[in-house]
């Protein structure tokens, strides 16, 4: 496995796996754990702009493509357990 990519899980699709950037995974993640840390239950777009002051402007210049990398990571983060879902309108996040 190249070191420039990371392999995702989708708690979606169980057993699937994708590869993507692991400079942007990393990002999105820490900035994710950051804002979800402590936090009360958030929705994906609370989360979502929460993150995007935590992310370096090289690779989300102007928060560019925060949306799809937020839940990329969403969903890896619920397939490994890290994060939980909970049953709520509209959907919200916590850490597990």
């Amino acid at each position: 496995m190249s070191s420039d990519k990371i392999e995702v899980e989708n708690v979606n699709t169980p057993g699937q796996v994708t590869r993507v950037d692991a400079a942007k995974y990393g990002a999105m993640k820490s900035a994710m754990l950051t804002v979800m840390t402590g936090a009360d239950p958030m929705t994906a777009s609370a989360i979502k702009e929460a993150a995007k002051a935590h992310l370096p402007d090289d690779l989300f210049p102007g928060g560019a493509t925060s949306g799809w990398w937020q839940k990329c990571v969403q969903l890896d983060l619920e397939a490994k357990g890290v994060v939980q879902r909970h049953a709520t309108k509209p959907l919200t996040f916590s850490l597990a």
